[in-house]
């Protein structure tokens, strides 16, 4: 046959398809059902534990405002708390600590400095 100036062969495009052993297939279909399934199973395995430490991040999260929210009604009673009081202190004493070492690094900068 000619079509369009080219000759055209007989039959039909591409690979033949191969005589297929139907239990092979069946076979071969199987172990992909059982390969999806369980990978299906891992991932909602690992979704579940991602859920789960969302949920007690949530707790957490819940827990620490309601112990702001605490604080802040004692505050606003005039009291201040005493773990306010301890990160305040600690704080004061943070800062001391940090003032008296960078003195320390200064001294020794200007120690090695007047050293030839």
């Amino acid at each position: 046959q000619v079509v369009g100036g080219k000759v055209k062969k007989p039959g039909k495009r591409g690979r033949k398809p191969a005589k297929i052993d139907l239990k092979a297939k069946l076979e071969r279909s199987r172990q992909s059902a059982r390969e999806c399934r369980a990978r299906k199973k891992l991932r909602y395995q690992y979704l579940e534990e991602l859920v789960s430490s969302r949920e007690r991040a949530i707790c957490a999260l819940r827990e620490e405002l309601e112990m702001y929210k605490q604080w802040c009604m004692a505050m606003d009673q005039g009291k201040i708390p005493s773990e306010i009081k301890a990160l305040l202190t600690g704080e004061e004493q943070g800062k001391a600590q940090q003032s008296s070492t960078k003195l320390a690094k200064a001294a020794k900068i200007e120690a090695n400095s007047s050293n030839p």
